[in-house]
């Protein structure tokens, strides 16, 4: 009877830990740069419902989330956009893969003190963000506003010495993107990143004077993309979870959070291949 006993206990055991191997299996971590949104609520119990668990891994800064998913410390990471993460894998010889899309969220224009682009006035400073894209990005939307005009050869990556006309001789002042939205009592206007406005209290919709259009060809490369290692591109749980993101409870929370300051975008693999293709 003892012995019986034992093998019922070992069995129930090796069961038991069987369970919790598929269990851990299951556990998807995805790095993030903030959990407060409703979309990832929708996107976990969409995956429990089909079994899977998604665990956010929440990062300060914008290099952690890469070198993470790099070392397989997560699965997936869902921060950035095309362009960072195509500069990023070329600076870090990193095989990363965009999976899926998510939101464009317009880079826009922000001033206290006047309400249009074009008030601006001569030896006005303007704040931008100093990381090598969204600096990029910034001196672009403000010569697609008519403000300045930059070099033919200015690409995703150019910086101001690539201004080659500024009839207004404008300061430009690129600090921490975390920094713009505290430096417009200072400035005349201040570039900022859709997030970052919406962590200051801003309607990323409503108050910028001048942001992106984000049917414009010029956009694609600053969709945001969930990304994981180009061998893991194929992981049939990691579509499942871009086919939650795009739910219609899913949407519904993004244009909720953001006060509809962020649209989401679902490209195809054709779509997100022809964009990472024009980055090389």
């Amino acid at each position: 009877m003892k012995k019986l006993l034992l093998l019922v206990l070992t069995t129930v055991l090796l069961l038991a830990a069987c369970g919790n191997k598929d269990e851990k299996e299951k556990t998807i971590k995805i790095g993030v740069t903030g959990v407060d949104g409703k979309v990832w609520d929708v996107v976990k119990k969409k995956a429990e419902a089909d079994g899977m668990k998604i665990e956010l891994v929440e990062f300060q800064d914008y290099t952690a989330p890469n070198n993470a998913l790099n070392e397989g410390d997560i699965d997936l990471n869902a921060f950035q956009h095309f362009a960072f993460l195509d500069q990023f894998k070329k600076d870090h010889n990193m095989d990363l893969s965009v999976v899926g899309t998510t939101v464009f969220a317009p880079l826009g224009a922000y001033s206290d003190k006047i309400k249009d682009i074009k008030e601006l006035k001569k030896g006005d400073t303007i704040a931008i963000p100093n990381d090598v894209t969204n600096q990029a990005r910034s001196l672009k939307l403000l010569e697609t506003a008519g403000v300045l005009k930059l070099a033919d050869d200015f690409g995703l990556f150019g910086d101001p010495s690539k201004i080659t006309e500024n009839k207004l001789d404008l300061k430009i002042k690129a600090i921490d993107a975390q920094q713009t939205p505290r430096v417009l009592p200072d400035v005349a206007v201040a570039i900022i990143n859709n997030g970052v406005a919406g962590k200051a209290g801003m309607n990323p919709k409503d108050d910028p004077i001048y942001r992106e259009d984000p049917e414009s060809e010029g956009a694609k490369p600053y969709i945001n993309v969930i990304a994981a290692k180009t061998s893991d591109k194929d992981n049939k749980d990691y579509k499942k979870i871009i086919e939650y993101y795009h739910s219609d409870e899913a949407v519904k929370a993004v244009e909720q959070d953001s006060n509809d300051g962020e649209i989401v975008k679902k490209l195809s693999q054709q779509e997100i291949d022809e964009i990472e293709d024009s980055l090389k």
